[in-house]
């Protein structure tokens, strides 16, 4: 007999109830990255045979920069040593011990404690979960790196921004900052190097901002993963370093300084007053335990980084600056573009004068000119205002093709 299907009413069974659609967690209506979520459309512009001129992650392996061949080694012999299974979970002891030393090189005086993580991506996650409870806020700046508002949102956490003074190169606009201090603000996020903007943050301005968290009891998160990527003096300071008895937590890592962005290791470095900072501390260490570890084999790179040769730093440096140096004299003489030049990383965040979002000029100038840019408002920007973010890491030829590209469009678009 031949098989028949017939409905469950039919054989006179229960009807099984249809599998219900699995919403998404409604918190993370708000998290975004617009560095990544532009990727969809220019795969769907490199499936029509278009190449992409890529100016949108700020990844060096992609272009004529490689890892030091010191650190390549020193993973290999790790892996070949059978450094394979789980470390512990704050770091293996001599990255641990080198990362102390990278501190105290800086002129951070009162390290209370180091671990080491998966990128700094991880870093920003952990230590913002073991600091803010439901209806805390912490300040990040605007513009800012978008990793923020992402870990805020999937906690549940609300944005709290602060002003990045455009007219004042970028620097903290200190007034709004003490507009933004609440009962529950809890900390502030400081980039420095900036990303996007390539600002670096002066002496004063961080001894006000030190002297603001002394005074309001906040905690200070400095993003220094670009502190050796200076393209101009004075050399980087580490705001640990300026507020000493400041709870004060230094990010830092392999990814940008050593070129080993998928190695994916990065670190913290907490310091400040001992007694004020052990809790949280404990805190960062139940979720260091709860993650297992972080990559074990590319943890033994940290030590020769650190304490190896750094000649590599020198060629990125002038490469940089002389990318740098193209991408300013392009904003300064392209219509309807300026730009804050960069002091630090290998962003630059021109401002358009356009009649249209930026959003939309970016997606229209990735499918006529297959060049990609971040729009500012992936990063946040003061309300009125238009931004696209540039990365200068190809070559200037790559450049040169890349700005050309644009400045036709904004001829054609905008005459």
């Amino acid at each position: 007999m031949p098989w028949k299907t017939i409905s469950a009413e039919a054989a006179g069974k229960t009807p099984v109830p249809r599998v219900r659609e699995v919403a998404a967690a409604q918190r993370l209506a708000n998290v975004r990255y617009a560095i990544r979520d532009l990727a969809c459309v220019a795969d769907e512009v490199a499936k029509k045979g278009h190449k992409i001129l890529p100016l949108n992650i700020g990844d060096p392996i992609n272009f004529d920069f490689q890892t030091p061949p010191h650190l390549i080694e020193a993973v290999y012999r790790a892996m070949k040593d059978g450094k394979n299974g789980y470390a512990a979970s704050p770091g293996i002891p001599e990255a641990l011990d080198a990362i102390r030393g990278e501190a105290e090189r800086k002129g951070i005086t009162s390290v209370e404690d180091v671990f080491v993580t998966s990128g700094v991506s991880e870093t920003v996650d952990l230590c913002l979960s073991a600091l803010l409870n439901p209806g805390d806020n912490l300040l990040t700046p605007s513009p800012d790196y978008p990793l923020y508002s992402a870990v805020l949102a999937k906690l549940g956490i609300e944005l709290n921004t602060y002003s990045l003074n455009e007219d004042d190169g970028w620097q903290p606009d200190l007034i709004d900052v003490h507009k933004k201090i609440g009962p529950r603000t809890r900390g502030i996020v400081l980039i420095n190097p900036n990303n996007p903007t390539g600002a670096l943050c002066s002496r004063r301005m961080l001894e006000a901002i030190a002297e603001l968290a002394r005074r309001k009891n906040l905690v200070i998160f400095a993003d220094e993963i670009y502190d050796k990527l200076i393209l101009d003096d004075p050399q980087h300071i580490s705001m640990a370093a300026v507020a000493p008895d400041v709870p004060v937590v230094t990010f830092g890592g392999l990814s940008k300084n050593y070129l080993a962005p998928g190695w994916r290791i990065g670190w913290g470095i907490v310091s400040g007053d001992a007694t004020a900072v052990q809790p949280y501390i404990a805190g960062i260490h139940r979720l260091l335990r709860s993650r297992l570890c972080a990559n074990h084999p590319e943890q033994y790179a940290i030590k020769p980084a650190l304490e190896g040769p750094q000649d590599h730093l020198a060629e990125v440096t002038r490469k940089l600056r002389s990318r740098r140096d193209l991408t300013m004299t392009w904003c300064n003489s392209t219509p309807r573009v300026s730009c804050v030049s960069p002091r630090g990383a290998f962003y630059a965040y021109p401002r358009l004068d356009i009649p249209e979002g930026d959003d939309v000029f970016v997606k229209e100038l990735l499918l006529e000119k297959h060049v990609l840019v971040v729009h500012g408002s992936g990063f946040g920007q003061k309300p009125g205002t238009k931004h696209v973010r540039i990365v200068f890491l190809p070559d200037e030829q790559a450049l040169t093709t890349a700005y050309a590209a644009i400045a036709d469009f904004m001829k054609k678009r905008y005459n």
